[in-house]
C-alpha cells in the first residue's frame, strides 16, 4: 500500500496537532514572568512550522510498535523545540543575519537580539527538561536523551555542522564538504528524530541500525531539496529569504552538483532509505510516504 499525497497531509496534520497540544502545555504562558522571554520563545515556536521531525518520530515509533504509542508528543514537542532554537540562532545577525522565518519576523527582529539569543537558550534547556519526564521505560528515556544531545551537539552534531556552514561562507565547496554540512546541521536531527521515535516505540539494537540508515540518507535529501528550493522559489512561497545561500557563496548540494543533478541525488537517497524499512512491511507506510514527501515539497 502506498499513501497518497492527500493520506500524507492529513498524517502530517494530525501530527502537527498532536505537538502543538503538548507544545502549548510545555511552553510557559506569555504572561509567566519574565514575559519578553516566553513571548519570543512562542513567536518563534508557533511561526507555522510543518512539525516534521516530530512527525517522522511518531511515524517511527509507528514502524516499530504497529501503532502510535501514548506520551509519544511530548518527544515530537522537545524536537521542535530543538529546531526552532536552532532557527532562531541560526538567524541572528552573527550567523545567518535573516529577517524572515516562516514566513514572519525572526526573533531577533521582533524581540531584539539579547532576546533571541537567551530565547534559544531556553527552548534548549526545556527540550531536555520534557524529555527527562518521557512516559517510557527509564532505560529508553536515558538513551533517547543521550541521542539527542549527541545529535545537537559539534562533533557530527547540529552545532558542528553550523560552524562548519559558517566557515564555508566564500570558500569554494566540494562534495565532501557540502555533504559533512547537511550530515550534521540538518541531517543529524532528522536523524535522531527517527531513531528516537523507533527507541520510544521499543526498538532494539537491530531496529535501531536500521532506522540510522534510513534517517540518514532521508536526512541528507531533505537538505539537499532545501538547498534546490532556496535557489528556484521565491521568499513568499518559501517562508524565508529566498537566494541566501547563492548571495552569501554558502556551500551548497547544487553549487557542487547543479540543480538537476542534486534533484536525483535526492530521489536516490529516498530509495535508499526505504531498502532499511523492508522489514516492517505495511508499518513503515507512514514513514516512508513522509520521506517521499521531503523530496517532493514545494517549501
Amino acid at each position: 500500500m502506498t499513501l497518497m499525497l492527500a493520506d500524507v497531509k492529513s498524517l502530517i496534520h494530525e501530527g502537527a496537532e498532536l505537538t502543538d497540544r503538548a507544545l502549548e502545555e510545555l511552553l510557559p504562558s506569555v504572561t509567566t514572568v519574565p514575559a519578553s522571554i516566553h513571548g519570543a520563545m512562542r513567536h518563534s515556536t508557533f511561526a507555522g512550522g510543518k512539525r516534521l521531525r516530530p512527525v517522522l518520530a511518531m511515524q517511527a515509533a509507528v514502524t516499530i510498535a504497529g501503532s502510535l504509542p501514548k506520551g509519544i508528543e511530548r518527544l515530537g514537542a522537545a524536537l521542535e523545540m530543538l529546531h526552532t532554537y536552532s532557527l532562531i540562532h541560526d538567524d541572528l545577525p552573527a550567523l545567518d543575519n535573516d529577517d524572515l522565518r516562516r514566513g514572519k519576523p525572526t526573533c531577533h527582529v521582533a524581540f531584539g537580539e539579547a532576546i533571541a539569543i537567551l530565547a534559544g537558550d531556553a527552548l534548549q534547556t526545556r527540550a531536555f527538561e520534557a524529555l527527562a519526564g518521557l512516559a517510557c521505560p527509564p532505560a529508553a528515556t536515558v538513551q533517547i536523551i543521550g541521542l539527542i544531545a549527541n545529535a545537537v551537539g559539534t562533533v557530527d552534531g547540529m552545532i558542528g555542522g553550523q560552524v562548519l556552514d559558517l566557515e564555508s561562507e566564500h570558500v569554494k565547496p566540494t562534495a565532501e564538504l557540502v555533504e559533512a554540512i547537511h550530515r550534521a546541521k540538518t541531517g543529524a536531527l532528522i536523524r535522531v528524530a527517527v531513531v528516537a521515535g523507533g527507541v520510544f516505540g521499543g526498538a532494539t539494537a537491530e531496529d535501531v541500525t536500521r532506522l540510522d540508515h534510513f534517517g540518514r540518507k532521508a536526512g541528507l535529501a531533505f537538505q539537499i531539496v532545501d538547498d534546490v528550493l532556496d535557489m528556484t522559489v521565491d521568499s513568499a512561497q518559501l517562508g524565508k529569504t529566498a537566494g541566501k545561500d547563492l548571495a552569501t557563496e554558502k556551500a551548497t548540494w547544487p553549487a557542487v552538483f547543479g540543480i538537476e543533478q542534486s534533484q536525483r541525488d535526492a530521489t536516490r537517497l529516498i530509495d535508499e532509505a526505504f531498502a532499511a524499512l523492508a522489514p516492517y512491511g505495511s508499518r513503515a507506510e507512514g514513514l516512508k510516504a513522509l520521506a517521499r514527501y521531503l523530496v517532493e515539497r514545494k517549501n
